[in-house]
C-alpha cells in the first residue's frame, strides 16, 4: 500500500537582507542637516561668530590696532589668535559653519521647490462632497449663467480656476510659498556673492597728500594696508595712479560737517588721463576699482635747516585724534640731517624728529592740545624737538607716525625743547640749527577695492525683500462652488432657479479670510451683501465663527 503524502511542501523563507548601517547613517545625517531647523540654527551660529570679527580688531583691516592689542593684553591676545579670531571670516570654523549653510539651504529648498513647480502645474482640487463641513459655509441663488459666470468673476480676481461640470473649484496664494522660496534662493546667491567677494575682491587703504609729487599708482608696495583674495596676485591690480588736487569742505557753526568733496587726476595704462570729482556718498568709479572717501585732515609742512645749511621738507601727514576740531598728532623726521657736504658723512646721533600736535583753530590761551573748530581760523603747531639715533636703519619695523620710544627710553634720542609755531614762524634750536612752520597741506584717506560680488549681492538682497513681503503676506486659501436645482415645492422663494452652494477654507493661519469669504460671495452673487434668507445668513455667521 503506498502512502501519499500531500502535505503542502515547505519553502525555506528567504534571507532577509541586512541594511546597510552606514548608507543609513548618511541618509539620516543628509536629512538632518537639509531640515529647516539645522539652516535655521546654522545661520543663528553664523550670526554669533560674526560678532568677534566686529568686536576684535582684524589684520586684514586693521593690523595695527591687532598689533596694540597684543600689548594691551599679552595673556589673552596670543590664546585668541590661535582660534583665529583676529581672522575671523578667513578662519575654518567660520569657513565650516558658512559651507553647512550653504549646503543646507541647498537641499532644503530643492525638494521644495520641486512640490511647488508640481503644485503650480496641478489643477485646484475637486469641490467636496460635504462642503457644510467646511470653515466657511454658505447657500444663496446662482448668478445667471451658472458655474461659467462664477468662473469668469473668479478669473477676474486672479483665482486659479478649474470648472468640473457644474462644479467650480478656486485657489489663491501661492504667492506666500513662492516668496518664500525666493528669500532662502536669494540667501544663497547672498552667500555667493560674498564667497566671490572673498576669493575674487581685494582692498587697500591709502592716505594721498594733495600736490604733483604725491601721487599714488596703485600697486601693493604703495598701500598702507592691502588685502587680496586668495584668486587675486599683485600683477592683476589694474593700473592707474591719482594726483589729489584739491580738498573742500564745509562745516556747520558747531563742527558737524555738512560737505566733502576731493578732485583728482586720474591716468595710467589702463584709465583715460582726465579730472574727477567724488565724495563721501559717491565714489570714484574705475574699471575694476572703486575709490571710496574715507576721511580727510592736515599735513603740515615743516622746513628744516641743518648746522650745514642744507634744507630738507617734511609734509607727513597728521592723522586727527577724533575730536571735532580736528585735533592732529605726527611725526616729522629728518633722518638725512646734519650730513657733512665735504666727506659726505651723517652723524647717526644728530638725525632729528618733531613730534607735534596740529590746531587748525588754536585757542587764544594754553594748554594748546584740543582744536575748538574744524577749518584753519586760527592754525597753531605745538612741536617737541628730538635729536638723536632715531632707530630707522635697524631693520624693526616702526610706524611712520609716531617716534619710536625705545630709543627715547634708552637715551639714543633726547628732547631738545618744544616751541608753538605760528604759519610763517620758525624756531632755532640749541645749536643753530631752525625749524619753520610753512603752512599746511590736504589729505583725504582713501579706500580703494574691487568687489565682482557687489551687483549679485544687491540683486539677491532686493529679491529677498520681495521674497520676504510675499512670504509675509501672502495667504492659501480655496473655494468651491456647486451649482444645484433648487427645491421645485410650492411657495418655495427660490422655485424654479438653482442654488448655489460655497464653501471655503484656508490653507494657512489668515484670521481674514471670513470676510474676504463673505465679500468674494457678494461680489459673484452681484451685491455688495448677500440678500439671503435669515437661515442662509446664519450659516455664514456660524462659518465665519
Amino acid at each position: 500500500m503506498t502512502v501519499v503524502d500531500d502535505r503542502p511542501e515547505t519553502v525555506a523563507p528567504a534571507p532577509r537582507r541586512r541594511p546597510n548601517r552606514l548608507l543609513a547613517l548618511l541618509r539620516n545625517s543628509w536629512r538632518q542637516l537639509t531640515s529647516m531647523r539645522t539652516a535655521l540654527i546654522l545661520l543663528f551660529l553664523l550670526a554669533i561668530a560674526a560678532i568677534p570679527g566686529s568686536v576684535l580688531p582684524q589684520r586684514g583691516i586693521s593690523p595695527e590696532k591687532v598689533n596694540e592689542y597684543f600689548v594691551d593684553h599679552p595673556d589673552w591676545a596670543p590664546r585668541l589668535d590661535r582660534i583665529g579670531a583676529f581672522e575671523v571670516f578667513g578662519s575654518v570654523w567660520f569657513s565650516a559653519i558658512y559651507l553647512l549653510l550653504f549646503i543646507s539651504l541647498i537641499g532644503c529648498i530643492t525638494p521644495r521647490l520641486r512640490d511647488h513647480v508640481r503644485a503650480l502645474r496641478s489643477r485646484p482640487p475637486a469641490a467636496p462632497k460635504r462642503m457644510a463641513r467646511l470653515p466657511q459655509h454658505t447657500v444663496l441663488p446662482a448668478p445667471p449663467g451658472g458655474a461659467a459666470a462664477i468662473a469668469e468673476m473668479l478669473r477676474k480676481r486672479r483665482w486659479r480656476v478649474e470648472v468640473r461640470g457644474d462644479e467650480v473649484s478656486a485657489e489663491k496664494g501661492y504667492l506666500k510659498e513662492t516668496g518664500n522660496l525666493l528669500f532662502h534662493t536669494s540667501l544663497i546667491a547672498v552667500l555667493i556673492g560674498v564667497a566671490l567677494g572673498s576669493w575674487y575682491g581685494w582692498s587697500g587703504n591709502r592716505l594721498l597728500v594733495a600736490g604733483a609729487d604725491n601721487a599714488f599708482c596703485n600697486t601693493r608696495q604703495q598701500y598702507a594696508e592691502a588685502k587680496l583674495g586668495p584668486q587675486v596676485d599683485s600683477a592683476d591690480l589694474p593700473r592707474f595712479c591719482l594726483r589729489l588736487d584739491d580738498f573742500q569742505a564745509r562745516f556747520l557753526p558747531s563742527g558737524q560737517p555738512e560737505f566733502f568733496n576731493a578732485t583728482v587726476t586720474v591716468d595710467g595704462p589702463d584709465e583715460p588721463t582726465r579730472s574727477a570729482d567724488f565724495s563721501v556718498n559717491s565714489p570714484l568709479r574705475l574699471n575694476d576699482a572703486s575709490v571710496y572717501l574715507l576721511g580727510h585732515g592736515y599735513a603740515p609742512v615743516i622746513r628744516y635747516t641743518d648746522r650745514f645749511g642744507n634744507s630738507q621738507i617734511s609734509d607727513e601727514p597728521f592723522l586727527t585724534t577724533g575730536d571735532m576740531g580736528l585735533t592732529s598728532e605726527g611725526l616729522a623726521a629728518f633722518p638725512d640731517a646734519n650730513v657733512d657736504p665735504a666727506t659726505g658723512q651723517r652723524a647717526a646721533d644728530l638725525q632729528m624728529a618733531f613730534t607735534g600736535i596740529y590746531l587748525p583753530t588754536a585757542p587764544e590761551q594754553a594748554p594748546f592740545v584740543r582744536s575748538q573748530y574744524p577749518t584753519e581760523r586760527n592754525p597753531a603747531l605745538n612741536l617737541v624737538a628730538y635729536r638723536g639715533n632715531l632707530g630707522l636703519d635697524a631693520g624693526i619695523p616702526g610706524s611712520v607716525y609716531q617716534l619710536d620710544q625705545r630709543q627715547v627710553r634708552t637715551g639714543k634720542v633726547k628732547e631738545v625743547g618744544t616751541k608753538l609755531l605760528r604759519k610763517g614762524e620758525t624756531w632755532t634750536l640749541d645749536d643753530g640749527t631752525t625749524v619753520e612752520f610753512l603752512g599746511t597741506e590736504r589729505y583725504v584717506t582713501l579706500s580703494i577695492r574691487h568687489d565682482p560680488g557687489s551687483t549679485m549681492l544687491l540683486v539677491s538682497c532686493g529679491v529677498l525683500l520681495v521674497g520676504l513681503m510675499g512670504s509675509l503676506f501672502g495667504k492659501r486659501r480655496r473655494v468651491f462652488f456647486r451649482v444645484v436645482p433648487a427645491d421645485p415645492g410650492e411657495g418655495s422663494p427660490t422655485s424654479g432657479s438653482s442654488l448655489m452652494e460655497v464653501g471655503g477654507l484656508p490653507r494657512t493661519d489668515y484670521p481674514g479670510f471670513a470676510d474676504e469669504f463673505t465679500q468674494l460671495v457678494a461680489a459673484i452673487n452681484g451685491a455688495e451683501q448677500p440678500e439671503a434668507d435669515s437661515t442662509e445668513r446664519a450659516g455664514v455667521r456660524e462659518g465665519a465663527e
